[in-house]
């Protein structure tokens, strides 16, 4: 059985950096990563209610456009399109056995854009999960980053699960990953805080994605009202409070990393 289509390896999305051995998690200075995937599919006509993932095979001249666009517009790392590609999410959608075939396809298509390779645990609200999935990404040999969603509690600095910054960090260090961040859950503003709480409790090098703010709904819609410019000038106090590696989730765009490259720079 390949190691892709071991349950724990589902859990993980593949990253892609400029050279073979992803130089950049060890780069000094500020790295740009990229933003959404799913609504970039979205735009290029992907059909509410299919899954992102199996265009790696269907349409995969359409997916590479978007790994391009985020290069063009300054990231110097990219994610691929295999956020769902796990047997769970695929046997909604009748494509079990296709998950090898899915993974695969997604990690030449953006590796075609950029180059080398590492893994990306992301959008994790269970501890112990995250944990996992960092121990069996290790396990490959590549570099491993992982990064929990901070959108709970009173001051939405904990996980739905209560975990803190401080408790994460020393976790997933524990368990082996080179990079430790956070994704998802909130706008740009709300992570100056917990990247500062996750670089004072290790000395990994801290990955931040944030959301372009809270999305509203217009006529069935999701509308992210936070503008690139707005996105970039507030990126500039994550990236003082100590991020290493910046980009956006839901609701960014190419835009969005264009205007983070001339914000903070390559």
């Amino acid at each position: 059985m390949s190691p892709l289509s071991q349950p724990l390896i589902t859990l993980l999305s593949s990253l892609t950096a400029r050279s073979e051995t992803a130089p950049c998690l060890r780069a000094a200075g500020v790295v740009i990563t990229d933003g959404a995937w799913g609504t970039q599919l979205q735009a290029r006509g992907l059909p509410p209610g299919t899954c992102p993932d199996t265009w790696n095979l269907s349409h995969p001249d359409l997916v590479e456009q978007v790994p391009r666009a985020y290069v063009e517009a300054g990231s110097r790392i990219v994610l691929t399109n295999t956020f769902r590609a796990n047997r769970l999410a695929l046997a909604d959608h009748g494509v079990t056995d296709s998950v090898e075939a899915i993974n695969r396809a997604g990690v030449e298509i953006s590796r075609r854009a950029t180059g080398g390779r590492a893994l990306v645990v992301e959008t994790m609200a269970d501890l112990d999960e995250a944990r996992i999935a960092v121990v069996a990404a290790k396990a490959t040999g590549l570099p491993v980053v992982a990064c929990m969603v901070f959108d709970s509690g009173a001051d939405q600095d904990r996980t739905m699960m209560g975990t803190t910054p401080e408790d994460a960090a020393r976790a997933l260090e524990a368990a082996g990953a080179d990079v430790i961040g956070a994704n998802c859950g909130q706008g740009i503003e709300g992570y100056v805080g917990i990247c500062r709480r996750l670089v004072n409790a290790t000395d990994r090098p801290v990955w931040i994605k944030a959301n372009a703010g809270v999305p509203t709904l217009v006529d069935g819609e999701a509308v992210y009202a936070t503008s690139p410019a707005q996105f970039a000038s507030a990126s500039r106090a994550v990236v003082d409070a100590g991020a290493r590696f910046i980009g956006g989730c839901c609701g960014t765009t190419p835009e969005f990393i264009r205007a983070l490259a001339r914000e903070i720079g390559s």
